[in-house]
């Protein structure tokens, strides 16, 4: 008797994705924006561009035209690209109560002494899973300024660590994310202190849409290594969602700058903390909010909340949302880690991997052919994903890809 997979993939179509364009929306992710941020985090003196590598056999395998994978384990050193958004907010913020723009300085200028002499002490606080609280506290210690992080129960040792070692106070609260945010942003309002966050709420809009526009970077690099190479555009994009703020981001840039033959973007969640899946769901594709724990080893996307201006962008430009248990991050965790023939290996952590595993999942294992059919993902197609994060935990990286938790079969 053939085996069966340990869970199934849910799918959600979008009721109202929708091919008209938001201009003013769109307009925050134009090229010429975009550029402007991109100067200036290239002004960090550790700045590189991270690679995207082509996985041309595997593309073969799965009968695909072409497979890219954008691998920011190589982002700043710091093995993961959520510094992207933290670089660009904290230093535009900075700038901000300097009465100057971002764009006008370096990221060498703001580590001056006069401007810690100007402002004082700067204590810049935010609720993470790890990835993007190393980030702030990175860019803090950077600036010479103070960071207060904290992380939802559950939360990994080793990223605690990580974020400490970046000079942070840093905890792990006795709630899930969402609430643990809540409790950054009292403690923010209670003590003058900075919240910089991925996710926007009434009242806080400006610093998670210049993180937005700090990861819409990505895109920008994706564009120029692709023209570089000499490729097409993707015709698919596979993007990770936990509030949504990486995924719009990469989505607005990629619909702004392929207007008259955009990708089709697709959103992919842990089932344990699958927002955009339930919302895209509902009749009226309303803001569907998840509680609880969340477990779920893709730490980086435990997230119940989606962010406000992410979820309208998504909402009219993603096709729709998967809703995908472990085992297909534990999956794509171990494609990435052993290529095929001369493909190149990427150590691609739990949140970094999900969405190559659903697609080794469409094309090699789900019993619907049909879902392919409907999202003409085919020999023809030409497929993006984003290995967002390393090894970040490089125990549990260990134990799935080495020792083979959460199998695909049972």
């Amino acid at each position: 008797m053939q085996s069966q997979m340990v869970s199934d993939v849910k799918w959600a179509k979008n009721k109202f994705h929708s091919i008209e364009y938001n201009e003013e929306e769109l307009s925050i992710f134009a090229k010429s924006q975009i550029q402007s941020v991109h100067a200036f985090q290239q002004t960090h003196r550790t700045y590189t561009r991270t690679p995207l590598h082509q996985l041309g056999y595997l593309a073969e395998h799965l009968q695909v035209a072409d497979i890219r994978v954008k691998d920011e384990s190589y982002r700043f050193g710091l093995n993961a690209f959520k510094v992207m958004g933290g670089i660009y907010a904290v230093g535009k913020y900075v700038a901000q109560q300097l009465g100057e723009k971002a764009e006008d300085l370096s990221f060498e200028a703001l580590q001056s002494p006069r401007v810690k002499e100007r402002l004082g002490e700067i204590t810049f606080i935010s609720a993470t899973d790890g990835n993007h609280g190393r980030g702030i506290a990175w860019a803090a210690r950077e600036l010479g300024q103070r960071s207060v992080i904290y992380m939802p129960k559950g939360s990994s040792i080793q990223r605690l660590t990580a974020i400490r070692s970046e000079g942070a106070q840093a905890d792990i609260t006795e709630v899930n994310y969402d609430e643990t945010v809540r409790m950054c942003a009292a403690l923010a309002e209670k003590n003058g202190w900075v919240m910089v966050q991925d996710t926007a709420w009434e009242g806080y809009d400006d610093i998670p849409l210049w993180i937005m526009q700090g990861y819409a970077s990505m895109a920008k690099e994706i564009e120029e290594q692709l023209q570089e190479d000499g490729a097409k555009p993707p015709t698919h994009v596979f993007l990770q969602a936990g509030v949504g703020s990486f995924a719009a981001a990469i989505a607005g840039y990629m619909v702004h700058m392929y207007r008259d033959n955009p990708p089709v973007i697709l959103i992919v969640e842990p089932d344990q903390a699958d927002c955009y899946y339930r919302s895209f769901a509902t009749e009226d594709g309303g803001r569907e909010v998840v509680g609880g724990e969340m477990k779920t080893i893709m730490a980086g996307l435990a997230c119940g909340e989606p962010n406000t201006r992410a979820f309208r962008l998504l909402r009219q430009y993603a096709t729709g949302a998967f809703s995908c248990p472990d085992a297909i991050s534990a999956l794509g965790m171990r494609v990435y880690g052993n290529p095929l023939k001369n493909d190149p290996r990427v150590i691609s952590g739990e949140s970094g991997a999900v969405t190559l595993g659903l697609l080794y999942y469409l094309r090699k294992l789900s019993v619907d052919p049909q879902l392919c059919r409907e999202l003409s993902l085919d020999t023809s197609s030409r497929i993006l994903v984003i290995s967002t994060e390393g090894d970040t935990d490089p125990q549990q990286y260990q134990k799935i890809v080495w020792e083979g938790q959460y199998p695909a079969y049972k």
